[in-house]
């Protein structure tokens, strides 16, 4: 029997345990997990544009980094013209400024260009991977059913995923623009620091490039007090994305459900729900003020620091004579840059922790969807459902057993075998009727068994609230085929025998149709789809449970009239069906156990005699 798998506790999973992966193994496990992720967009069909993108973003960074070398040496010239006074020097150097910031504009702009075309490349790529395997063989309802980390898969989709792209490439460009920064102004930094002599307990001693060594120093000191200062900031920005998404979901859900919410008058208990979803909103904020505040006092203070302290550790060679004006203002220039690009882990902390705090979101939706595909590929645990293909036009059960995502028995095993041509009605426990339906869908792999597929049939499954895309009337009534694959005639014929007619002049409309039509109009719109599409088995799930009896029992004679070969298999009736040679499948639960299959070949077969009332107790999804 396929039951959760329970994962390792330290694979992580960062938005489990938000802010407890620090240190270098959780940082290289994440980065694993990451590029396990979104590699394979270096390594797919388009990975020649990809490199493309990434080569040109790389030698436009090594541009932008040519222009602060350029005006380090551009600094110099300058002060040590204006120190001598002179006119004509100082004139070339403004037509030389005017020349370095026409460089300057090209290049930035055209790395902005470049840089946005490989955000919105990359976010395509994983956005088009997560769908596939998302919105896929009924994984979007599936994961629903799962425990584990995966809530809101449409935000983590839409705006997690996006956070994840954009502010990757922004953390890697200016990472890599750092990192050239300290290479060029390391060196430039080395040449000017002279060797000046201490004398410390009557031993001489000297330290090269010794501006290079308190840059160093300087940076690292803030960096670690940041990086201690900034561990909080990782789970409260965490917490916070995860607040924000709730509230998100329960505002689409009100919308979604307005009608009845207005009904039923609960616009108090949804606004009520609302503000307890904001409040989870506001104590998030709060505890990331709280961090923020702290990261931002040291860095203001850090960065106040910074002007200054350059000029101060320079000084003093200036004042003795050792350097001019314009070797001051380069050398503090050079150790500011320099400073500046050790200090990339204090400037990006709190833009890190948010982007660190989407992917783990993204990565959460992904592995649980990964864990997902392994359990119905029977990698994860022994057992499962086996779903295969029949010889003959048959719809087989094989000692089957049906069970919970976690593992509590649904239905006993049972086998049985629904021929071509049969009307079949399951009765009982409904809970398990639908599951047992959802199993045929390939919805359902919990459990143990085999159940064998006619052969060559083309199977629909009428749902209790048929679904309607976006759109026409008409693309909703064709759905899931293309409103051209039927002619107009069979549309039209269509929607009156299921007594529709009066929406014939609005097909072409685009409404709101979930909301234009009523709860019987949709069923029978589910209806019309069945004559359109002329499946040769047909599953109804409570599909008239809103219809008058009238009108169920039109339903009923149109599959007998229409589809009289056809083999219907239903549940959730609310009057028994007049079909022709009628059998049913009673789904028992006696004491809160599983429920055991008792097969009624006829309407009149139930033991003592007692015709088998066909209402079926409250619905449970």
């Amino acid at each position: 029997m396929i039951t959760p798998k329970r994962w390792p506790e330290d694979s992580g999973r960062f938005s489990h345990e938000a802010g407890t992966l620090v240190g270098a193994d959780g940082i290289i496990n994440f980065l694993r997990r990451f590029l396990r992720l979104t590699g394979g967009y270096w390594r797919g069909d388009d990975r020649w544009r990809s490199a493309r993108l990434t080569v040109s973003l790389g030698f436009l960074t090594i541009a932008q980094v040519v222009i602060p070398v350029l005006i380090n040496k551009w600094t110099e010239a300058l002060f040590n013209a204006l120190g001598g006074r002179d006119m004509d020097r100082f004139l070339k150097l403004v037509g030389v400024l005017v020349l370095i910031i026409l460089g300057s504009m090209a290049v930035n702009t055209i790395h902005l260009i470049v840089k946005r075309k490989l955000q919105l490349d990359w976010r395509r790529w994983l956005t088009d991977r997560l769908l596939h395997d998302w919105m896929s063989g009924g994984r979007q309802y599936l994961l629903g059913s799962m425990p584990g980390e995966h809530d809101n898969p449409d935000g983590r989709i839409a705006e997690d995923l996006r956070n994840t792209t954009e502010t990757a490439i922004e953390l890697a460009h200016s990472l890599f623009y750092c990192v050239l920064l300290l290479l060029s102004f390391t060196g430039i930094l080395w040449s000017l620091s002279d060797s000046p002599v201490w004398t410390v307990a009557g031993i001489r001693f000297s330290i090269p490039g010794y501006l290079v060594w308190i840059a160093i120093l300087y940076a690292a000191a803030g960096t670690l007090v940041a990086m201690a200062l900034g561990r909080p900031l990782v789970r409260a920005v965490n917490q916070r994305q995860r607040s924000e998404a709730d509230f998100r979901f329960g505002l689409a859900r009100g919308r979604e459900y307005g009608e009845a919410i207005a009904l039923h008058h609960g616009e108090p208990v949804e606004r009520s729900h609302f503000k307890q979803l904001f409040q989870a909103i506001r104590a998030t904020w709060n505890r990331q003020t709280v961090a923020l505040s702290g990261i931002m006092l040291f860095t203001n203070g850090y960065s106040v620091l910074s002007l200054g302290f350059p000029v101060m550790v320079v000084a003093p060679r200036y004042i003795a004579g050792a350097i001019t004006l314009g070797g001051l203002m380069q050398t503090a220039q050079g150790f500011g840059q320099m400073a500046a690009a050790l200090s990339w882990p204090i400037d990006n902390l709190s833009y890190a922790a948010t982007w660190r705090a989407s992917v783990e979101r993204v990565m959460g939706l992904h592995e649980q969807l990964e864990r997902l595909n392994a359990e119905l590929a029977g990698e994860v645990t022994t057992g499962g459902i086996v779903i295969e293909m029949a010889a003959e036009r048959v719809l087989s059960f094989h000692d089957l057993q049906v069970a919970t995502p976690t593992g509590d028995i649904l239905i006993d095993r049972f086998s049985t075998r629904i021929a071509a041509g049969e009307h079949v009605v399951i009765d009982g426990d409904q809970t398990a009727a639908n599951r047992l339906v959802k199993v045929v869908a390939g919805l359902w792999p919990w459990g143990q068994g085999r159940v064998e597929l006619p052969v060559s049939a083309a199977m629909f499954f009428l749902p209790e609230r048929p679904y309607l895309p976006v759109g026409t009337l008409r693309a909703a009534l064709t759905y899931p085929a293309g409103v051209d694959a039927f002619v107009p005639r069979l549309v039209d014929e269509a929607l009156g025998r299921v007594g529709l007619a009066h929406l014939l002049g609005r097909l072409d409309q685009v409404e709101a149709w979930e909301q234009e039509l009523s709860a019987a109009e949709l069923q029978k719109l589910g209806f019309a789809r069945v004559l359109l599409h002329r499946p040769d088995w047909i599953f109804l799930q409570e599909a008239t449970d809103t219809m008058s009896a009238d009108d169920e029992a039109a339903m009923m004679r149109i599959l007998c009239e229409d589809f009289s070969e056809a083999t219907i298999i239903g549940i959730g009736f609310r009057h028994e069906p007049d079909w022709p040679h009628l059998r049913r499948l009673v789904l028992e639960r006696k004491g809160g156990a599983a429920a055991s299959l008792i097969d009624f070949r006829g309407v009149e077969e139930p033991p003592g005699g007692e015709k088998k009332n066909l209402s079926i107790p409250a619905r449970d999804g």
